[in-house]
């Protein structure tokens, strides 16, 4: 096969070209990145649940493991939910599997028993142990043929966008 870069272009760079026929007085640039941006999510998130169909949980399930992992402590539902991008209602629920599943326990804070902490447990922290580098393997496939200088520059691009994002 013929890589993209050698074969006038990919997908994107069609949609593009049929976007400007359409439309010939508008400038259709900023497509080529942020559909590639999509283009390159969606496949990432495709080889992650594909990596955690076997585990038994799900991307957003994954997300929370991660972020307790990540944190390194118990978490204020509120917590996850503002470092995930999840809804409040979505973590409840989520949790409420997780927890189920024997993932995470709910802890009450010893300040306020209003508050619930969450709480990786052993299996918990095994499987996001055992999922984290799977996954970093894949994603660095994804940047196959990128050079050290080229990554530096195409995170500090995408740091500018996200920046404008948030």
């Amino acid at each position: 096969m013929i890589p993209a870069q050698h074969s006038g272009g990919d997908f994107v760079d069609k949609v593009r070209r049929e976007w400007s026929a359409t439309f010939p007085d508008v400038d259709t640039s900023p497509i080529e990145v942020l559909a590639r941006i999509v283009r390159i999510s969606s496949k990432a998130n495709h080889l992650l649940d594909a990596t955690l169909v076997p585990m038994g949980v799900s991307r957003a399930e994954f997300d929370v493991l991660s972020a307790l992992r990540r944190a390194g402590r118990a978490l204020r539902a509120s917590e996850v939910t503002s470092v995930t991008l999840l809804s409040g209602a979505s973590t409840t629920k989520i949790s409420e599997r997780l927890v189920k599943e024997g993932l995470i326990e709910r802890l009450r804070f010893e300040r306020d028993a209003r508050v619930v902490l969450l709480e990786l447990t052993d299996t918990g922290r095994e499987l996001v142990d055992r999922v984290f580098p799977v996954r970093l393997e894949r994603d660095r496939e994804l940047l196959d043929g990128l050079d050290p200088d080229e990554l530096r520059t195409l995170s500090g691009l995408l740091r500018k966008v996200a920046l404008n994002v948030e």
